[in-house]
């Protein structure tokens, strides 16, 4: 049997795949059988043991491993919009999110939040979680969502001309900083959340592990399974960003991940730890404006760029919206949303974060630009 699986897969995804994705499962099962501590835990993983010293003592290093990884969700470099005469109306300003690997330092964030301002006439910021290249880029793997989220709000709340609220513009995670932001705080509030190729409803999968529109492989099934026996351990949920954000559907109704899971407290998924602060902060933001990339390599499945998922106990189900729990339950807010006219929908033909300045300026237009701050302040 196993022979036969192997022959169902091509060499090349062997080679990459399942080397590492059986010494995870052999990590996995040893967890759960001795693993009492966190020190047992990163003696199984002895490359992020690695990584979380190197970040303290040489974070340099780290940042060259980062830059060289295929993880890397980096914005493009885009030019600034062309001239547009003034209509006389005055834009809320922006806050902008990096994506995992990135940083508001690069040359692609800068273009972006520089050429959102140039769009709109008003102020915008690239809202990092660090206070610098090396440790903004490195915070995007090795600091925890909720605790980025928070650095992220007091940075916001920090800032005086974004006291009146503003709009957001996430990239790939950054939407998952702001989706977090808007359940937490929401104050000041987002009058619009622009969310491009987001992490908002988390993921199933490895980047690149996956076909959209096709159920997992046998191989990144397997992987899948074993990183989510390991994400909801505590010790891991405290430091990956990743982790906190990876909804495994076959886990999502263990004890660990209904306990533990960073999204699965946003998602309320646990009557008894659901908070009804996060709907009801949902709900002070006027405009979510969600955009899929339909060949997008990085998140699985992309449905959840427009707040789709996986069915729970299932890997080859895809659920729109509507059909999910969350939408169903009303759990945080979402279906409130949707029949407020809140949500809507834009799509791109390309991979990840592949998109065109006359896209992202023709989003900024229509969204964020179509009515007067005189309104957009009444959130």
């Amino acid at each position: 049997q196993i022979e036969s699986s192997r022959s169902s897969l091509s060499a090349t995804q062997m080679s990459r795949s399942e080397s590492w994705a059986l010494k995870l499962c052999l990590a996995s099962i040893a967890c759960r059988s001795w693993a009492s501590s966190p020190d047992d835990i990163l003696q199984l993983v002895p490359h992020l043991q690695n990584l979380t010293k190197l970040a303290k003592s040489s974070p340099e290093v780290v940042l060259a491993e980062i830059r060289a990884s295929p993880l890397r969700a980096v914005a493009p470099e885009l030019a600034p919009p062309p001239e547009t005469p003034m209509s006389g109306q005055s834009v809320l300003p922006t806050v902008t999110a990096h994506g995992m690997g990135d940083s508001c330092w690069e040359p692609g964030m800068a273009s972006i939040t520089k050429g959102i301002a140039k769009k709109t006439g008003s102020y915008a910021r690239c809202v990092p979680t660090a206070g610098n290249i090396v440790t903004d880029t490195i915070d995007g793997f090795l600091k925890d969502m909720d605790s980025s989220v928070d650095t992220f709000a007091a940075k916001i709340r920090a800032d005086p001309q974004l006291q009146g609220g503003f709009n957001a513009v996430g990239l790939s995670q950054g939407n998952s900083l702001i989706r977090g932001y808007i359940q937490k705080y929401n104050d000041p509030p987002v009058h619009t959340f622009l969310s491009i190729h987001g992490t908002v409803m988390g993921v199933a999968a490895l980047p690149s592990c996956f076909q959209q529109g096709k159920p997992l492989g046998l191989v990144c099934k397997a992987v899948a399974e074993v990183l989510g026996d390991l994400a909801y351990l505590p010790f891991v949920q405290k430091i990956l960003f990743q982790a906190d954000y990876y909804r495994a559907p076959k886990q999502a109704a263990s004890k660990g991940y209904l306990t533990r899971s960073q999204i699965g407290h946003w998602n309320n998924e646990d009557s008894d730890l659901a908070n009804a602060t996060y709907a009801s902060n949902f709900a002070k933001t006027k405009k979510f404006v969600m955009i899929k990339a339909m060949q997008d390599s990085m998140v699985y499945p992309n449905e959840g760029e427009w707040w789709g998922s996986l069915a729970d106990e299932d890997y080859e189900k895809v659920l729109p919206m509507k059909e999910t729990k969350f939408y169903q339950q009303d759990l945080f807010g979402l279906r409130t949303a949707d029949e407020a006219g809140k949500l809507h929908f834009e799509s791109t033909p390309g991979d990840h974060l592949e998109f065109t300045d006359a896209e992202l300026y023709g989003w900024v237009e229509k969204y964020f630009m179509d009515s007067p701050q005189s309104e957009t302040l009444l959130v």
